[in-house]
């Protein structure tokens, strides 16, 4: 699925807690021109695609700017979109959040607002050369309003592409269509589609697209984003193939099996279990063009947190599925959470690099779950390169509903995130109130299932790893990523009693509500923090926020820094230790360095890739929930960052991308 689009019953006054609770939520093109005297290439290196190769290892040969000189780093300029003009009398400013990662192709940058406008920038002056708004219709209901980035064809270096029509610039919008620009002009192209635009939501429904398609060959490969816990069969989670050219429907797969005979048709039980809606892919889908291999992310079905329509190990939803691209057939599937109940969404983009074992290179990809597992599968059969285990985990009490006894663990590599609860708080109150809360609730554990008294999730559904992803430095064969830390409280409540649980329960009036419609119950969604007139409180230990390096060939943590702050330093000097929750992921250079935002704190990081020390930061205009990228032009590598603020979080809202370089 998304992050979410409930009802709540949530006063005006606690808008940060709201928007807490609904945040459930390797080919690099190198052109080379003569040599500069500090050794880098006066042409340009490009980062054509979201993760910068279509299998997001987020990884840069760059090394201009490296950890003797990083702290020299200016603003090399700053670009306004003008995007918050288009949020004035239509709401959209409490969902709105500035998610993209540019590309730059070209001399170009090419990126999309959260309003899915495509905007087309110079790389080395920031000057705008074109802009297309798809005018999306913003007073309609939409669970998300962010774009994480538009896609480029023909890519860099897949062979299998070729129309010689020129560059094309693609969005799949918010409103659920799909959009081909020419690069150098932003013009619809006229034979692409209808009058350049293909309709996503013809024969699906109410669905959004916030992450850019997966481009292999002349296929365009895109899956989708819609609400979650609303009712039980919800929308269908097709992910769809279309040619590049001409915007024909090539191929159609939906992640539930719907007849006898379908993948996994077996693992779905109950007289309606095939009308189950999403499993759908909502983040980054990578793609392999040598292997014709694309690599899909699946979410949980719906809802997110009452299975007993859907029982079974729900196959082929919250997995890694790859499918050839040219026919849109499984080639295999590897399950990340057997009937999800947690809300364990594929949220990270599976990264596709090279694993030595034996001394022999494999084809790998990694996932990187909410759970805080890390899982290394053979990119061409699915099976673990590094040991995954079975293991036993707590049963549910909730009438009509089964848990899987087991659950997969990764069992050499550690688990990331919150993994074990303990009461904490700023004053002995805070930690007795953290304690009694804890107390009153389930709580045993990993995977400790949705109950009607309450059960405390850990890791939450924010992460562990989040949509923000991981990087993979294959220089030190460091894997990167930053993790979120923050428990969640969940609740089911009897339909028939609902009005009567919540009246005199001033905590449960306040949590998010997922009516999930076609079941019994409904869901109460919280989290382990209070709030008072001091603000937010949180209740479990810090760091809430951390940057985190894996190294693969030994199983073992490298290193993990807090991320950020979110409490005030002048009050509490502590607060630079206790890390931040995080959205938007980071990247990595042969410079030696790992660049990130993400923080709610507004700055911009540089950690030593080989120890995780920080060497700059830098105050942002407003927050970034976003990913960074680098690219070299006109022989000046540059770092560039959307700084746009988070309207769920509550933070100042703002329309700026960044460039930094040395003097």
């Amino acid at each position: 699925m998304s992050l979410s689009i409930f009802t709540c019953f949530i006063a005006p006054q606690h808008r940060f807690l709201k928007t807490i609770l609904l945040l459930a939520l390797s080919s690099i093109r190198i052109v080379f021109g003569q040599s500069t005297a500090n050794g880098q290439a006066s042409g340009s290196v490009e980062w054509p695609a979201y993760g910068n190769d279509a299998g997001g290892m987020r990884f840069s040969p760059l090394k201009q700017i490296n950890t003797t000189n990083v702290k020299q780093l200016t603003v090399a300029w700053t670009f306004r979109t003008g995007e918050l003009e288009n949020y004035k009398g239509t709401g959209a400013a409490e969902k709105a959040a500035f998610e993209a990662t540019p590309v730059m192709v070209d001399g170009t940058l090419f990126f999309s607002t959260p309003t899915s406008r495509v905007i087309a920038i110079d790389a080395a002056t920031g000057q705008k050369k074109w802009d297309y708004d798809p005018d999306v219709y913003l007073r309609q209901e939409l669970s998300e309003i962010t774009s994480r980035g538009v896609s480029v064809w023909p890519t860099a270096t897949d062979k299998t592409a070729s129309g010689g029509t020129g560059k094309r610039i693609f969005i799949a919008t918010l409103d659920g269509r799909l959009i081909a620009l020419d690069a150098k002009t932003g013009k619809p192209i006229s034979s692409f589609g209808k009058e350049g635009s293909v309709d996503l939501r013809q024969g699906v429904g109410n669905i959004s697209v916030t992450s850019p398609p997966a481009v292999i060959g002349n296929t365009i490969v895109v899956g989708s984003s819609m609400g979650d816990n609303y009712r039980f069969n919800y929308e269908r989670g097709v992910v769809r193939a279309y040619d590049v050219l001409t915007g024909a429907l090539r191929w159609s797969w939906d992640p539930i099996p719907r007849k006898k005979g379908d993948v996994g048709f077996d693992t779905w039980k109950g007289d309606v279990a095939t009308q189950t809606g999403a499993a759908n892919a909502w983040s980054i889908i990578s793609a392999d063009a040598e292997r014709d291999l694309v690599f899909i992310p699946t979410t949980s079905p719906s809802p997110d947190y009452y299975g007993g329509e859907r029982l079974g190990q729900n196959l082929c939803a919250s997995s890694i599925v790859a499918l050839r691209a040219s026919t849109g057939k499984i080639v295999w599937h590897f399950q990340t959470v057997h009937h999800d109940l947690w809300d364990y969404d594929n949220a990270a983009q599976p990264l596709l690099f090279m694993f030595t074992q034996n001394g022999k290179q494999i084809p790998a990809v990694a996932v990187g779950t909410k759970m805080g597992h890390v899982f290394i599968l053979n990119r061409e059969t699915g099976k673990p390169l590094l040991p995954v285990e079975e293991r036993p985990v707590p049963k549910s009490n909730v009438p009509g509903e089964e848990t899987s006894p087991t659950q997969p663990f990764p069992a050499t590599l550690p688990l990331l995130g919150l993994q074990k609860l303990e009461a904490w708080g700023l004053t002995p109150d805070d930690k007795a109130a953290a304690q009694r809360k804890i107390s009153a609730l389930r709580y045993e554990g990993v995977f400790t299932p949705p109950s009607l008294e309450g059960s405390i999730i850990t890791p939450g559904n924010v992460g562990g790893i989040h949509w923000g992803g991981m990087c993979y430095d294959p220089e030190s064969g460091l894997l990167i990523t930053n993790v979120n830390r923050l428990a969640a409280v969940i609740r089911l409540l009897e339909r028939e009693k609902l009005a009567a649980s919540v009246k005199n329960d001033q905590e449960l009036l306040r949590a998010e509500t997922g009516m999930q419609l076609g079941t019994p119950y409904v869901l109460k969604r919280s989290y382990m923090f209070s709030r008072d007139e001091r603000g937010i409180t949180m209740q479990t230990p810090p760091p809430w926020g951390t940057l985190v390096a894996l190294n693969l060939q030994k199983g073992a943590m490298a290193w993990e820094v807090p991320l950020g702050f979110m409490m005030d330093p002048t009050k509490h000097p502590e607060a630079k230790q206790w890390g931040s929750l995080n959205f938007g992921g980071a990247i990595v250079t042969s410079g030696g360095l790992v660049f990130v935002a993400a923080s709610l704190d507004g700055h911009l990081r540089a950690f030593k890739t080989q120890d995780g020390s920080l060497q700059w930061e830098v105050p942002l205009p407003v927050s970034a929930q976003a990913t960074p990228m680098t690219y070299q032009v006109d022989g000046k590598q540059y770092v560039v960052i959307a700084a746009g603020g988070h309207g769920k979080l509550g933070t100042k809202l703002g329309d700026y991308v960044v460039a930094y370089r040395l003097p």
